[in-house]
């Protein structure tokens, strides 16, 4: 069984954007592992894995408008399933 089920991509779009705050929050709110958050004041490119995404997202849209959102479930991909 696959720790953190749900890789979860998106993109952050706003102003004065802090990709080291939004790791921060990240390590001291969520479950998860494997973050990726890098980018500019403008744009901010999310990966994570955690088992609930929907708070991700949450979080991720309070910061500005988020767009291409992806969720992929990794224990269907790993049974061999689309994920």
């Amino acid at each position: 069984m696959i720790e953190y089920r749900y890789d979860t991509q998106l993109l952050i779009e706003g102003h004065d954007l802090d990709e080291d705050a939004i790791n921060d929050y990240f390590v001291e709110n969520f479950k998860g592992d494997c973050l990726l958050a890098v980018g500019d004041e403008d744009l901010i490119k999310i990966h994570y894995h955690t088992n609930e995404p929907w708070d991700v997202l949450k979080y991720c849209a309070s910061l500005g408008e988020i767009h291409k959102i992806i969720i992929e479930d990794m224990d269907r991909q790993s049974r061999g399933l689309e994920g």
